[in-house]
């Protein structure tokens, strides 16, 4: 999946992520940005896992339960395993995954505030996999397709009344819903659109949404309205929140045509009225934004990002309720790569994991900010 990969694979070869710039001609000049942290972001730790080691994903139910998964071991294009973690309120602990029995990487994780969680991903030759959680551990689940070539799941969401969505891909579908435990594919869109979406999100109103750099649609339980792709030029989509059917938030980031081995990306922010997007100016511009969460009214909140002037440190977003500004999170001694973030029901925390390396080699390890 696109938007979950270590970022040297994004980069290419050359400078990788541009720790320093790259040959071939000057980076671009540092913005200046306001620093304030309202927030005040803290490391929490984490167990140690096998490097490399990434969270790719994170869900709460609240603030005694939250899971996360990703892939450690993985040493370049070599699969490692699924990782899962767990937290019950004091500590991080691992979730034991041997009984499962597969390489390869838990791409994206959904809760529900009774303490329901489903985890989706792929094994080592690009099989999917959706696992749920039985209280203890994570348990395979049956679904349509399983085990069939050409069937992927990339994204998980929970909605209203036990629902849960997935993005993905099988036989033209887009869409699994799942229900009291029966699972069938949503028919496809009209458009009848090859590409696969990366993610999935649920509105409390009932629409849900799938999107990619390809694509954005929203299901309305009954038909499909497809918008107009998002724009840019080798862009990637990283995260869609739909405040309104005519108020709706993209994450990403795009490199522009050409330039020099190791070009850092540019930040992507587009602001859609349903019909157009709008591109946004973000507090830093040079950089990548990864993820968005929604507050607890389904408005605007929060955004995760990497920026390519200050790589030890995250940079948020934070919505003041009429721009987005800069909040960063801990210094750290290594890269801080951080790809998920999710709310935490019932308080006003949050949850950000990742990785400690911009490429998918020793000794990275998971990353996890509150």
């Amino acid at each position: 999946m696109r938007r979950r990969r270590f970022i040297s694979g994004l980069l290419g070869a050359g400078a990788g992520l541009g720790l320093v710039p790259a040959s071939g001609g000057p980076a671009p000049a540092a913005p200046a940005r306001p620093l304030g942290d309202p927030h005040g972001w803290q490391a929490v730790p984490a167990p140690d896992c096998t490097p490399a080691a990434q969270l790719l994903g994170v869900a709460a139910a609240g603030p005694a339960l939250a899971w996360a998964v990703g892939e450690e071991g993985r040493n370049g294009s070599t699969r490692g395993t699924p990782l899962a973690l767990a937290w019950d309120g004091t500590a991080w602990t691992r979730t034991g995954l041997a009984h499962l029995g597969f390489s390869g990487q838990l791409r994206s994780v959904a809760a529900t505030p009774g303490g329901s969680a489903w985890a989706v991903g792929a094994d080592a030759s690009g099989r999917a996999r959706l696992l749920t959680w039985d209280g203890q551990t994570w348990q395979d689940t049956d679904f349509p397709g399983r085990g069939t070539s050409g069937t992927s799941l990339t994204g998980v969401t929970t909605g209203p009344d036990g629902h849960v969505w997935i993005s993905g891909r099988s036989s033209g579908s887009v869409l699994l819903h799942g229900h009291d435990g029966d699972w069938t594919w949503v028919p496809a869109p009209p458009s009848g659109t090859s590409a696969t979406p990366s993610g999935v999100r649920a509105t409390a109103g009932g629409d849900v949404w799938v999107y990619d750099s390809a694509f954005v649609a929203r299901w309305d339980g009954a038909a499909w309205t497809e918008l107009s792709a998002p724009p840019g030029i080798r862009a990637t989509v990283t995260g869609l929140l739909p405040v309104a059917r005519d108020d709706i938030w993209l994450t990403g980031y795009s490199y522009g045509v050409g330039g020099p081995p190791g070009k850092p990306p540019s930040v992507t922010l587009l602001h859609g009225d349903g019909t157009s997007w709008t591109y946004v100016t973000a507090p830093f511009t040079v950089g990548m934004l990864t993820s968005i969460a929604g507050d607890a009214q389904g408005g605007p909140d929060r955004i995760a990002g990497w920026d390519f002037w200050d790589q030890t440190r995250a940079h948020y977003l934070r919505w003041d309720g009429a721009a987005w500004v800069s909040e960063r999170g801990p210094a750290a001694t290594t890269p801080v790569l951080l790809t998920a973030l999710a709310t935490v029901p019932g308080s006003a925390e949050y949850w950000a994991v990742g990785t400690t390396s911009s490429s998918p080699y020793p000794p990275a390890q998971v990353r996890i900010e509150r």
